[in-house]
């Protein structure tokens, strides 16, 4: 009975760790101009390849609480921001995942994007540019329990 348990327990403690060390699980994002959470982004692996898609959006009373996305371009002009991936084609390189895509839904436009773990995979930092990585900006996104 001692063994079962202490197998259980040392294989539910190295599957948590596990977790924490990609980006796979479900994000809290805060927007780095205002600091405002601005949504719930669950990330997923593919096959290698790490995908995010919007869950939940964090909205003012006064905003319509299940937005379209009215900028982006091709398929996704006018559908539900809820729902919407807005991250693709992220794979491990090193201590990162990059070679992907991010889009952001406010302004419709997409950018090269790498992201990486910090604070012991509780933030992802998610780092968007046009070019070099050097021009763009990171924000911060909180690990949900």
């Amino acid at each position: 009975m001692a063994q079962r348990l202490l197998i259980w327990l040392l294989a539910f403690f190295s599957s948590a760790a596990l977790a924490e060390s990609t980006p796979a699980g479900l994000w809290r994002t805060i927007d780095d101009h205002s600091g405002k959470e601005k949504s719930l982004v669950r990330i997923i692996e593919i096959n290698g390849e790490f995908r995010g898609t919007i869950e939940r959006l964090f909205r003012e009373p006064s905003e319509d609480p299940n937005p379209n996305c009215e900028k982006c371009p091709g398929d996704k002009k006018n559908k539900p921001v809820i729902g919407m991936m807005i991250l693709t084609g992220l794979k491990k390189d090193k201590d990162q995942w990059s070679g992907g895509e991010i889009l952001d839904p406010q302004n419709g436009k997409t950018y090269k994007c790498k992201v990486w773990l910090e604070d012991k995979g509780r933030e992802l930092h998610v780092r968007g540019f046009i070019g070099m990585a050097l021009l763009g900006r990171t924000q911060v996104w909180k690990r949900e329990e």
